[in-house]
């Protein structure tokens, strides 16, 4: 089932991250160089500390992944004694 494009997608927030479904920059070389390809770019939708919440423009698929795996995020909104 295709998801529609989220109402916070914005084509000047991205992030070039590969499609978990799609994997359609498999074959890009300029992806495979790690350099921001003008094609294979996905919807940066929102983040909450190093989590990142991204949107595919090609199959719509929606997912989120943290770029610092293993590190906590703190949560400023705790009070501190």
């Amino acid at each position: 089932m295709r998801h529609p494009i989220d109402p916070q997608a914005d084509p000047s927030r991205r992030a070039w991250m590969p499609c978990p479904v799609c994997d359609n920059a498999r074959h890009c070389a300029t992806c495979a160089d790690r350099r921001n390809c003008d094609r294979h770019w996905r919807y940066l939708i929102s983040n909450n500390g190093p989590v990142v919440h991204l949107q595919c423009p090609l199959c719509t698929h929606m997912w989120s992944l943290n770029t610092r795996p293993g590190v906590t995020h703190r949560d400023d909104t705790t009070s501190h004694i």
